[in-house]
């Protein structure tokens, strides 16, 4: 979606107009990454310090002294550890830069292709299934699985041609799938997966000169690869109708291009965990920073992203000596780096880079009403279903009478509080992703959810023992200063979609990156956040269940006032105000309605990463186009997924339980995959 003028003209700022001066220079880039890598060198040479005298530096960076073990943990662990930061951030934000380009989204990342979420899934099955596969080196276990995703994503994709569209959707598809599996495996079998929870948050801690020598020619000949690609690459940047009528072969060079990028972050996955926001930050930094050409954003991305990584692994080591390798660089990285990006986020000028919803061609059904009807009947069969039927002593039966009462009191306040979040996730997904015209939209990418995460940490470990209603405040709080947060980040841009994107991805980093760091350390507080986080029912009681069902039929209620608006967004700013629309004011009040939908759902259940992105979705598939319908079926799909994976997750496994949003993305996942292969 095109930013508006005054968006784009508040947009250039001193940096603008030093690289403008600079005869098209990406001096900002340039003075960014400087400031970074005074900082790591600075930082290095006091670790190094802390270990070794100067005067014996250049002993053991050559030949040490096998007897003096100061000068052994320098050159077999301080000194891989510190290239491996440089060559594992270039490659992220190499790989970032390509995604960007690739796909056409400034929102593209290494986590947008699933290749993370692949390789956790894979070490977690090898842990509990096959763990001689471990023998033979973890990082081929991760390499398959990374592979192995980025093969779905492309089984998902070919037939539309690799499209931008429909590659980022099979992406997210395969990496929550993934996500999800991996998740309920680790809340399954928590004691013998504790281990994956440093690694997929990024630990470069090393022993020796192995990973940095098995990193070396691989990411070598990648980034090699993508260099002789540049000029394709550059014209992937273009509509896929001027491309081809220039005879570029779109396919192929997508192909080729989501190939090398995905091959740099699986060796960066396979080699240290998962390191996360550096590929996103880097690439969306370089542009900030003045390099407009795709050649200058590929050379200065890499650079950015190497300085990154760097500086903020020895600002670990730093803060907790060398023996602090139990602590996660990629979730340091976030903290560091999500700050610096929301500084400088007013200055990024991304033009039309985003994609519209009205590029992907899909099928009208022509009587939405019998389709929506079906749905509806659906939900109502399966809230039946859920209430009356259930595990018991003597086995599975269908509960009425006497025997009913005393589960509806249990059961009513659960399913109904699945019915409502479900509801009002799936609304809140439909009008993101209407405003933004991104595929990649959805209510968790504003941060309001990681921002209520992130308030239930602080009153976990503010006090001895909050009560319920205590935690629930302190989430509404950190929901709320996060939508007065992005709202004030995009103000300047009369709330601009693309910047209001890259504010809540920002903010979502910062905030996972500090709930990741404590659940890293092994304290049973973070541990008890585990279910919250992967949004379960499990605490919800009959009042908490029906103040839910309250607001959200407010909510729905109110929504039919945004459906002239919801038709209109997609169409850009310029056509907005051609039809007199006040396109600040229009997107203020559908961001606000947004933001109360997802913190409804979110005090309740906890963040649920799966129906607000996906319903819609599932929604516009089916046929459902326009704004009302498609808003009716995303409700329903919504209510109806999140219902049925409530019921199942208490009761497949009874007497355990799965939390619900794991469920919903393990029932919606397979669901979109074979919607994505319909032509």
């Amino acid at each position: 979606m095109a930013e508006d003028a005054a968006g784009m003209a508040q947009s250039r700022s001193f940096l603008g107009a030093a690289f403008s001066r600079a005869g098209g220079r990406p001096l900002g880039a340039l003075l960014l990454c400087a400031a970074l890598t005074t900082f790591g060198l600075a930082a290095s040479l006091a670790n190094l310090a802390a270990q070794l005298p100067p005067s014996l530096w250049l002993n053991a960076l050559a030949t040490p002294n096998i007897d003096d073990m100061r000068q052994v943990l320098v050159h077999y662990a301080f000194l891989p550890r510190l290239v491996v930061s440089l060559l594992c951030g270039a490659a992220l934000g190499l790989a970032g830069g390509v995604l960007q380009q690739v796909l056409r989204n400034p929102l593209a990342s290494p986590e947008t292709v699933g290749v993370s979420a692949g390789a956790y899934l894979a070490l977690a099955l090898a842990t509990l299934t096959v763990p001689s596969l471990l023998a033979f080196g973890r990082e081929w276990v991760a390499l398959a699985g990374a592979f192995a995703a980025l093969a779905a994503v492309l089984a998902l994709s070919w037939h539309k041609g690799l499209s931008p569209f429909s590659v980022v959707l099979a992406g997210l598809v395969v990496s929550l799938y993934a996500g999800a599996i991996g998740a309920a495996l680790v809340v399954l079998n928590h004691e013998w997966l504790a281990g994956l929870f440093i690694w997929g948050a990024g630990s470069l801690g090393q022993q020796d000169w192995v990973t940095t020598l098995w990193l070396l020619p691989r990411l070598g000949a990648a980034a090699l690869a993508i260099g002789l690609m540049t000029r394709p690459l550059t014209l992937l940047g273009l509509e896929d109708e001027g491309a081809r009528s220039l005879g570029v072969p779109l396919g192929i060079y997508r192909f080729a291009g989501l190939g090398m990028a995905v091959a740099l972050i699986a060796f960066v996955v396979a080699a240290v965990g998962v390191i996360g926001f550096v590929g996103l930050a880097a690439a969306a930094l370089a542009r900030i920073g003045g390099a407009r050409r795709l050649g200058q954003r590929l050379v200065m991305a890499p650079l950015l992203g190497s300085a990154m990584l760097w500086a903020a692994d020895q600002a670990v080591q730093l803060a907790t000596g060398p023996q602090g390798d139990l602590l996660p660089t990629g979730a340091i990285t976030a903290l560091l780096g999500a700050p610096l990006l929301l500084w400088l986020l007013p200055r990024l000028s991304l033009g039309t880079e985003l994609p519209l919803f009205a590029a992907e061609r899909l099928r009208r059904i022509r009587r939405p009403g019998i389709l929506l009807a079906a749905i509806g009947l659906a939900l109502l069969l399966l809230l039946v279903f859920a209430l009356f039927c259930g595990p018991a002593p003597d086995g599975w039966s269908f509960a009425v009478g006497d025997q009913l009462q005393p589960l509806l009191s249990w059961r009513w306040p659960r399913v109904l509080a699945a019915l409502s979040a479900g509801a009002m996730l799936a609304l809140a997904g439909l009008m993101m992703q209407r405003l933004t015209g991104n595929p990649m939209a959805s209510p968790e990418v504003l941060g309001i959810s990681a921002g209520a995460a992130l308030g239930m940490v602080v009153a976990m470990f503010s006090t001895v023992d909050p009560s319920h209603p205590a935690q629930t405040a302190a989430a509404a709080i950190g929901a709320f200063a996060t939508l007065l947060a992005v709202l004030a980040i995009g103000r300047r841009a009369a709330y601009a979609p693309a910047r209001l994107l890259l504010a809540g991805v920002s903010l979502t980093a910062l905030f996972d990156a500090l709930i990741l760091v404590l659940t890293a350390t092994g304290d049973p507080r973070a541990m008890l956040l585990i279910n919250w986080l992967t949004g379960s029912t499990y605490g919800v009681d009959q009042g908490s269940a029906v103040l839910t069902a309250s607001i959200a039929l407010c909510l729905l209620l109110t929504a039919p006032l945004f459906i002239r608006w919801l038709d209109m967004l997609p169409l850009g700013a310029p056509a907005l105000r051609s039809l007199g629309v006040d396109v600040a004011r229009a997107r203020l009040l559908v961001l606000l309605m947004v933001a109360v939908l997802t913190a409804a759902s979110t005090l309740i259940l906890g963040p649920l990463t799966f129906i607000g992105l996906m319903a819609p979705h599932l929604a516009r598939r089916l046929g459902l186009v326009r704004a009302l319908p498609q808003a009716i079926g995303a409700v329903f799909a919504g209510a109806l997924i999140m219902v049925l994976a409530d019921w199942i997750g208490r009761t497949v496994i009874f007497p355990r339980q799965i939390p619900a949003g794991l469920v919903a993305t393990l029932i919606g996942g397979p669901v979109l995959m074979a919607l994505l292969r319909r032509r």
